[in-house]
């Protein structure tokens, strides 16, 4: 995740005669600016998720997922623990709709010198390995700032060119066949269609879980995919997830 730092010049003060003058630095994150999307596969029991952002590296810090558990995705103001917490109280047995207030709930909200409010800007989504799900967008995470459910898949973003962003990954995903993998790319390449991220594209990521999924031995991992920094994500994502795709088909 890229972070910016500001200086923060302290303004002369009198005190008793005395005037001191100081500097100090505060480190801030950049807000994720990023569309993502959840999706469940009820014919062969996949779960995933798949998100694009103009920040380095975005696949590091949104996507968490295990197997017969769960996936989540964290963004906006990003606290990156309400990944593995999520994902946690998903084993535990918690509904999605009750996990996501249990973290909002539990949230400290720290704040930054500039930035009282980053728990409001948070943006997040967990779905279960029934495909069910539920979101939150925090009241000021930066605008245009949304979600959108759908049958089997919830899409979210941040800092984005406006809800057509999400409507379109949900349509996407929903109308598209075949692996789970191409449903999620399908519904990034929509979202990017509608204008997608407003400071444009860096990195996009993809992650597909189901117990003993994946390739060699006691791997629940089915694909986990990472372009962390290019001019065309997407196409470059788009390529992995095809190539993934005729190697499954020549099993």
């Amino acid at each position: 995740m890229t972070l910016r730092t500001l200086r923060v010049l302290s303004l002369p003060l009198a005190l008793v005669g005395c005037l001191s003058v100081g500097s100090a630095q505060s480190t801030l994150p950049d807000p994720v600016a990023t569309f993502s999307i959840l999706g469940f596969d009820p014919e062969t029991g996949e779960i995933g998720g798949a998100v694009q952002s103009r920040v380095f590296s975005v696949g590091n810090g949104v996507l968490w997922g295990e197997a017969d558990i769960g996936v989540a995705a964290t963004q906006a103001i990003v606290d990156v623990s309400y990944g593995p917490k999520a994902i946690k109280l998903l084993a535990s047995g918690m509904t999605p709709a009750a996990i996501v207030k249990a973290i909002w709930d539990s949230d400290p909200d720290p704040g930054y010198a500039n930035q009282p409010w980053p728990k409001e800007g948070r943006q997040f989504a967990v779905m279960n390995a029934k495909g069910e799900y539920a979101a939150y967008t925090g009241p000021k995470a930066t605008p245009w700032a949304g979600d959108k459910g759908g049958k089997f898949c919830t899409a979210q973003g941040n800092i984005l060119a406006g809800e057509a962003v999400v409507t379109g990954m949900v349509d996407a995903f929903e109308k598209t066949t075949g692996h789970l993998s191409l449903r999620l790319m399908a519904a990034l390449d929509a979202g990017q269609a509608a204008g997608g991220d407003k400071r444009g594209m860096q990195s996009a990521a993809m992650l597909i879980v189901k117990k003993n999924g994946g390739v060699w031995l006691n791997n629940d991992v089915v694909l986990r995919l990472q372009v962390d920094d290019n001019a065309e994500p997407l196409k470059e994502l788009r390529r992995l997830v095809e190539m993934n795709a005729r190697r499954l088909n020549r099993r």
